[in-house]
């Protein structure tokens, strides 16, 4: 198997390189399912690098195979996504968003320059690792149904087979230099929930009149939250938020539709279903009885996210041999979701986090925010881990 040091070296030759490519991407990001341009940037570097690959995949997705000796022997994928977030940047540096509206607010160009620079180390090492590495650039992970599922369905998953599959993202919570990892159960499912509370509005002087449809879906808010607070199994954490409301009425107008939109999120699947009936039975009760009806529409979201647990002890076996045990830590259960959970329900999957931070130099921000940017030594840091995950995962 390669050295470690050896890879450390090439990423370090690469580090210029990366930077300008972290650079252009985050410079020029696409929302989900739009990455048409951030699709054709990363073909072309694959291109002048010699390394064969299938565009179009699942929409925007790029994905293509580095054999080694032996390539049937086991197959191994590694994963980043290409799409940004609606969010207008506020950090006034050279390679800031020129798309306005639009970010690298997620780390999403980091985990793509990562395994570009990743797959660049591991074409060049073909020769010496049995075995294949399959590689996703995957479109759309901040929208649903989500590009993990889109390329699901096209079949990156199959021809080969994949045996075992690694994702990894930005966390400015954890120094740069260091990464997480948890086994089991990590992040949860997401469900997006839409209420539309609907009545006889009417003048708000009168409301002996008509149906209070703003009282009706204020009751409900509160309400709702007992479904967490009462019926959740206290061993399944469990989230029901809402956080957009839309009554178009005006202080002496009770309108006669309101819409309130949120999220529930949970680790279960019996009591995901179970939650769904709860929240659609309350709401329409708490609505009936203020004369009122409410339609209940409950869009399926992402699956929970579990790490395999041999793969994951692997994966962090593999994480303090090339970092160091001082530079690998436990990771906390999370409620934020991801449709890598879509691959790790489908094969054994790790998904781990690179640290991004950098307190001296103010890079503190968190994810979604206008201000995220990390410290670009994550580039070398991530790129590098990601081969020796990969060779680490291929062994005997």
């Amino acid at each position: 198997m390669t050295d470690k040091n050896k890879i450390k070296s090439a990423a370090a030759a690469l580090s210029d390189q990366l930077i300008a490519i972290r650079h252009h991407l985050h410079a020029h990001p696409e929302l989900s399912f739009q990455e048409k341009q951030t699709s054709a940037y990363i073909s072309g570097i694959l291109k002048k690098w010699g390394i064969e690959h299938q565009t179009g995949v699942g929409g925007y997705g790029i994905t293509g195979l580095i054999r080694g000796k032996n390539p049937g022997k086991k197959t191994v994928a590694l994963r980043a996504d290409l799409d940004a977030l609606p969010i207008t940047e506020q950090n006034d540096v050279p390679y800031r968003s020129q798309n306005e509206g639009v970010m690298h607010a997620c780390g999403h160009d980091v985990h793509t320059t990562c395994l570009l620079g990743a797959v660049k180390i591991l074409h060049g090492l073909k020769e010496g690792f049995e075995g294949s590495v399959k590689f996703l650039f995957q479109p759309g992970e901040e929208k649903f149904p989500g590009g993990a599922l889109q390329m699901i369905r096209a079949g990156v998953l199959e021809n080969p087979a994949v045996d075992v599959m690694l994702g990894q993202h930005v966390f400015p919570d954890l120094e740069a230099g260091k990464v997480g990892f948890r086994s089991g159960m990590y992040m949860a499912s997401t469900d997006e929930i839409h209420l539309f509370f609907r009545g006889n509005g009417g003048h708000a002087a009168i409301p002996d009149k008509l149906n209070d449809t703003v009282l009706a879906m204020a009751e409900a808010l509160v309400s709702l939250q007992s479904v967490v607070s009462r019926s959740a199994p206290p061993v399944i954490p469990s989230v029901l938020s809402f956080g957009e409301v839309h009554a178009y009425g005006a202080t002496n107008v009770i309108p006669p539709e309101v819409e309130v939109h949120g999220t529930f999120r949970t680790f279960d699947e019996t009591w995901r279903k179970k939650a769904h009936q709860l929240i659609a039975d309350k709401a329409r009760s708490v609505a009936a009885a203020h004369g009122c009806r409410c339609e209940v529409k409950i869009d399926n979201g992402y699956p929970f996210l579990k790490n395999d647990p041999e793969a994951t002890a692997l994966a962090r076996q593999a994480a303090e041999e090339f970092l160091g045990k001082e530079n690998v830590v436990d990771l906390e259960i999370r409620m934020t979701a991801e449709d890598f959970g879509y691959f790790a329900q489908a094969v054994p999957a790790c998904f781990y986090r690179l640290g991004t931070r950098n307190e001296a130099k103010g890079i503190t921000s968190g994810l979604h925010t206008p201000a995220f940017d990390v410290d670009e030594k994550s580039l070398e840091t991530g790129t590098g881990l990601l081969v020796w995950e990969a060779l680490t995962q291929l062994k005997p």
